[in-house]
């Protein structure tokens, strides 16, 4: 088979997205033939001997991209020895093909639930994850108790954290309660006697929400991501998995809206890998 730039294979075999197989081959992790491979270099690799960290690269498998929704209490990583359930632990082997290495698209902190994307594909994961394709994140936020007038007015201004100014992609809103009813049909151990809100996010700063809520004095008791672009969290019951269909793949990779969600700018579509093992 031709040669292609050793990154792009690296991302094929689902090791990394891209860029982050290009930091591996600069950090000399990656070796070609025995030799340390060169960023930019083109190899062939049914011919050549490719190894990450000395492990030998398996064939490209099959691309895989899958929905879950991700219980509270679950770890969004593919290994941790300090956790009791990761994510792939709950990703039933039928439907992984042999040989393709999962890993989660962007974080979904443990005590969160909801929409958590997995696949194989590290182009396309990074096409969806990256903040510069401005891929919305819409959450169901649960409180204690009402958000005042003073609270609800921190939150619009944005709030200062480590990483800049935080700010709501769109304003909080009460859910409503057709919104509330249908989410509590998908949840593990629903609660009464919570307030649900909405609001979208475009930043994914890490733990944003809690921390912004934390900020005007309102902790988070429950917090569900209920989309990712035009994806919606409808009809799957925690802990369930389900296969995306090749639409919904592109419009995540390109921002096409499905009916009912906003459009965005097009963005490159999801690789293309051959039959062969």
């Amino acid at each position: 088979m031709p040669a292609e730039r050793l990154q792009k294979i690296l991302a094929a075999a689902g090791v990394a997205s891209r860029r982050g197989s290009e930091a591996l081959i600069a950090a000399g992790r990656v070796t070609v033939d025995g030799r340390v491979a060169r960023l930019g270099e083109q190899v062939d690799p049914s011919m050549a001997r490719i190894e990450i960290d000395g492990r030998t690269l398996p064939g490209a498998a099959a691309p895989i991209y899958l929905a879950l929704h991700k219980p509270a209490g679950v770890t969004s990583t593919v290994r941790d020895r300090h956790a009791e359930t990761t994510v792939l632990d709950l990703v039933p082997t039928v439907l992984v093909p042999e040989g393709a290495r999962l890993y989660p698209v962007g974080r979904l902190d443990q005590d969160s639930e909801g929409l958590l994307l997995l696949t194989n594909d590290g182009d396309w994961a990074e096409h969806v994850v990256h903040p510069r394709f401005g891929l919305e994140r819409e959450y169901a936020v649960a409180t204690g108790s009402p958000l005042d007038e003073r609270q609800l007015a921190g939150l619009a201004r944005g709030i200062e954290l480590d990483e800049g100014v935080a700010r709501l992609a769109q304003p909080l809103r009460h859910a409503t309660s057709l919104e509330t009813r249908r989410l509590s049909d998908l949840l593990e151990a629903p609660r009464s006697g919570l307030t649900w809100y909405r609001t979208v996010l475009a930043q994914g700063w890490k733990r944003q929400l809690r921390r912004m809520f934390g900020a005007v004095g309102m902790p988070i008791e429950r917090l569900v991501r209920v989309r990712i672009g035009p994806l919606r969290l409808d009809g799957l019951a925690s802990g369930r998995v389900r296969r995306l269909t090749s639409a919904e793949v592109t419009r995540l990779a390109t921002g096409s809206a499905a009916p009912g969600a906003a459009a965005t700018r097009r963005r490159p579509a999801p690789r293309r890998v051959s039959s062969r093992r």
